[in-house]
């Protein structure tokens, strides 16, 4: 297998692929900030409450780790997003001293409302691709994280 490269960068003009990595997210960020505003959420609080339907119920440190936060940080968001009623949390049976934190139907509501919105984004940023770029798309970014980060995701 050949590996690509990138093409020669004009030393004039930051062009490398992290920075472009670094653009596309601050973009994005921009944008999905756009679309869950009107429904109350911020961005933080859409991808924990995404994760929480992904993955079911979690404690606050396995919600720190899948979505990039420090643990205070994650239980700050846990005790707002527990007040609106999106979430709940409960001692996990197993562990007395684990607290799990489950999505409420309430909180699956919200999600909801923002997925078109957040779904539309995504399909702005690669209209030309098709189903099958976009999961071979998807398959290679999850690989580079998971060759940055020893949790993985």
């Amino acid at each position: 297998m050949v590996k690509a490269t990138l093409p020669e960068a004009d030393p004039t003009k930051p062009m490398g692929l992290a920075y472009m990595l670094g653009r596309l997210d601050h973009v994005l960020n921009k944008r999905l900030r756009e679309c869950c505003a009107p429904a109350g959420l911020t961005v933080p609080q859409y991808t924990a409450l995404s994760v929480f339907r992904a993955q079911g119920a979690l404690s606050n440190a396995q919600l720190a780790t899948r979505t990039m936060m420090a643990p205070q940080s994650a239980n700050e968001m846990v005790k707002v997003m527990e007040a609106k009623g999106w979430i709940e949390r409960t001692p996990d049976p197993a562990h007395g001293r684990i607290i799990q934190i489950q999505l409420t139907k309430q909180g699956d509501a919200i999600l909801s409302e923002c997925d078109g919105k957040v779904r539309a984004v995504e399909q702005q940023m690669f209209p030309d691709l098709t189903e099958a770029e976009l999961q071979q798309l998807f398959t290679r970014l999850r690989g580079a994280v998971r060759a940055l980060t020893l949790e993985g995701i």
